[in-house]
């Protein structure tokens, strides 16, 4: 008897120890999403599908169909420098930027903040223009140039001029010391005019803006470097916005998605629509004509992103070497066509 006594009692105290945990779960709050997103972006038509997406509200609709009440927050940086440094104080939730950057950016947090990639935005030529009639290489320039780009060393300009040094026979970062940070509206102005600038590795619109001017010439196209068409610009989280935000990620995702789709089905009120956001004075026309030049693309797809990945793991630029794409961006997208 004492023995079954003893027994019912442990029961009991077992029942309500566990009763006491499920009152106390059911007690808890539950942590609600966030209810605004904060959301960088740099200069470019590169940025396209985010103007699109702040333009017509686009995550704040698909927010509302997930049962948010979202806002947005926009910011804008130079380089990807300054918007990793951002992302990793937790001042930003989602940072668009170059390859070189997301790279980075992955390598420095793999296996604590586990930053990725959520989708490419696009994927687009870089120019390296010059007004120098003695450069036709890269082998050309000397200790008097000066080359502007978004941020020394780190952003995909950097990383494609110093893949183009090496694929020229020279050290990969013979050029680095002639490089200077500049945002791509200033690096035109310095470029078009009697400056210290002798060259500029730039984007759209502000390469074709450049070589409107006869005095400037193309010296290289980061397709050539690559070996053809690659991802520009994408967009990167931590994990944990991820996670503990899954509505509202979501929105963000299928916000970008609908951009994608806007773009290509109106091709010129995407053109007004960038030259409203970035207070642009381009002809509309001229612009439109960029969208739809067979080189560019808006796609989430990545594209030749793993040959940044090994050139930055060889020079020691990143630890970590991927196996594939897929290692640097979520889940999400590892079903599109990537590389």
């Amino acid at each position: 008897m004492g023995n079954r006594l003893e027994a019912r009692s442990g029961r009991d105290r077992w029942s309500g120890a566990v009763l006491a945990v499920v009152v106390g779960l059911a007690a808890a709050p539950v942590a609600a999403e966030t209810d605004t997103i904060r959301i960088a972006e740099q200069f470019g038509i590169g940025y396209l599908p985010l103007q699109m997406m702040r333009q017509h509200g686009l995550i704040e609709k698909h927010g509302e169909a997930l049962g948010l009440e979202l806002t947005t927050e926009w910011l804008q940086f130079s380089g990807g420098s300054a918007m990793n440094d951002a992302l990793l104080s937790g001042s930003l939730d989602l940072a668009s930027g170059g390859v070189g950057p997301l790279l980075t950016i992955w390598d420095r947090t793999n296996g604590s903040l586990n930053v990725k990639g959520v989708a490419a935005i696009n994927s687009m030529p870089l120019y390296l223009n010059t007004n120098d009639p003695d450069v036709r290489s890269v082998e050309d320039f000397n200790d008097q140039d000066r080359i502007a780009l978004p941020s020394v060393k780190v952003s995909i300009q950097a990383r494609t001029l110093q893949m183009a040094a090496e694929q020229a026979g020279m050290p990969y970062d013979a050029l680095d010391d002639i490089t200077v940070s500049m945002p791509h509206p200033e690096g035109v102005a310095a470029l078009t005019s009697e400056t210290e600038i002798t060259a500029h590795l730039t984007s759209p619109p502000f390469q074709y803006q450049e070589l409107a001017d006869p005095k400037i010439r193309r010296v290289l196209s980061s397709y050539d470097v690559l070996g053809g068409p690659s991802t520009f610009n994408c967009v990167y989280a931590a994990a944990s916005f991820r996670d503990d935000n899954p509505k509202a990620y979501q929105a963000f995702v299928d916000a970008l998605n609908e951009a994608m789709e806007m773009i290509y089905e109106d091709s010129a009120a995407a053109a007004r629509v960038y030259i409203e956001q970035s207070n642009s004075k381009e002809d509309p026309a001229t612009i439109q004509k960029m969208i739809e030049d067979p080189e560019i693309r808006f796609t989430t797809a990545p594209q030749n992103t793993m040959k940044y990945a090994e050139f930055m793991h060889k020079v020691e630029a990143i630890r970590n070497l991927p196996e594939s794409w897929k290692d640097y961006f979520f889940e999400d997208i590892h079903h599109l066509e990537g590389s």
